[in-house]
C-alpha cells in the first residue's frame, strides 16, 4: 500500500521573524481549520529567538533576517542533526514587507517553495480582479509602510522603478497609524474603528481613480483575525450588497493554501 502524503511530506515551516510569541500564536490559531482539513503534517512555528519585537520599518526587515536567518541554516556537527531548513517541505515568512528572508532562502533551494505573506496576498488578490475596473489594495499599519508597500508591490508586478505604484490593478496603501504590538494591546473598539476607516478612505480613493475595490489585503502578520473588522467598515462606506463582493484577503492563510498547493504538487 503507497504511503500517505502526510506520512511522506515534511511540514511546512511558518516564521515569525520578530520576537513576539504572541503573534506566533495568532498565526499558529488561524491556520489551525486550514490544517486540520489539509494533506500535510502538522506545521512549524518559530518565533525569531533575538532581534525585533515588532517590525516597523525596512531597517527591521533587515535586522530580523540577520537575527533568524543563521538558525534556519546552521547544522550541527553530526549529519543526524539537519538544519531546520532542510526538515520542512515549504516556507512561509509571516511579515508583511519585502522580507529579505524570502529571497535569500529561496536562492539556497530552488525545489524548496519559498512564500512571503505580502507576496501571497498579491498573488491571491490577482486572481479575483479579473475585471478591468477590479482593484485591489491594502489596510496595514503605520504611515511608514505606505511607501514601502507600494514600491513593493511594482516591484512584485515588474512595473519600472520611479513609476507610480499604483496601476491598472492596485488601489493603493491605507494606514491605521498602529503598529504590530500595538494591534493587540490598544483597546478593541479603537483598533476597529481605525481599521474600518484605512478601508473606507482605500475604498473612496479607488472609486476616485474610476474602479472597484475587489480585493483587501491585510498588511500585518498581527491583523491575523482582523477580517470581521476590514468587513464592516466595507459595509458601512457600501452596503451588504456590494460590500460582500470585495474578498478580505489574508495572506498568512493564502500563504500557506499556496505552499500546501506546491508542495502537493511536487514543487
Amino acid at each position: 500500500m503507497a504511503a500517505s502524503l502526510a506520512s511522506l511530506a515534511r511540514p511546512i515551516l511558518v516564521i515569525n521573524p520578530n520576537t513576539t510569541k504572541a503573534m506566533t500564536d495568532g498565526l499558529e490559531v488561524a491556520l489551525r481549520p486550514l490544517v486540520e482539513g489539509g494533506k500535510l503534517p502538522t506545521p512549524t512555528y518559530m518565533t525569531a529567538a533575538s532581534g525585533i519585537a515588532s517590525i516597523n520599518n525596512s531597517e527591521d526587515c533587515h535586522a530580523s533576517a540577520e537575527a533568524v536567518y543563521p538558525s534556519l541554516v546552521s547544522t550541527a556537527s553530526s549529519s543526524s542533526h539537519p538544519s531546520i531548513l532542510s526538515q520542512h517541505s515549504a516556507v512561509l515568512v509571516a511579515c508583511y514587507s519585502v522580507h529579505p528572508l524570502v529571497p535569500r532562502l529561496s536562492a539556497l533551494d530552488p525545489n524548496k517553495p519559498v512564500l512571503g505573506i505580502f507576496e501571497a496576498s498579491i498573488l491571491a488578490s490577482l486572481a479575483v480582479c479579473l475585471q478591468p475596473q477590479d482593484r485591489f489594495g491594502i489596510v496595514t499599519t503605520g504611515a511608514v509602510w505606505e511607501e514601502i508597500l507600494s514600491a513593493g508591490v511594482r516591484d512584485f508586478l515588474g512595473q519600472p522603478r520611479g513609476t507610480e505604484a499604483r496601476g491598472t490593478k492596485f488601489a493603493g496603501v491605507e494606514t491605521t497609524g498602529l503598529n504590530a504590538v500595538e494591534l493587540h494591546t490598544t483597546p478593541q473598539d479603537e483598533v476597529t474603528s481605525r481599521l474600518k476607516e484605512a478601508v473606507k478612505r482605500l475604498i473612496r480613493r479607488t472609486k476616485a481613480d474610476g474602479g472597484d475595490l475587489r480585493a483587501v489585503c491585510l498588511g500585518c502578520a498581527g491583523m491575523v483575525g482582523f477580517d470581521e473588522a476590514v468587513r464592516a467598515g466595507c459595509i458601512e462606506e457600501l452596503g451588504e450588497g456590494p460590500a460582500r463582493r470585495i474578498q478580505i484577503v489574508d495572506g498568512v492563510k493564502s500563504g500557506y493554501v499556496m505552499l500546501e498547493g506546491m508542495v502537493r504538487n511536487g514543487s
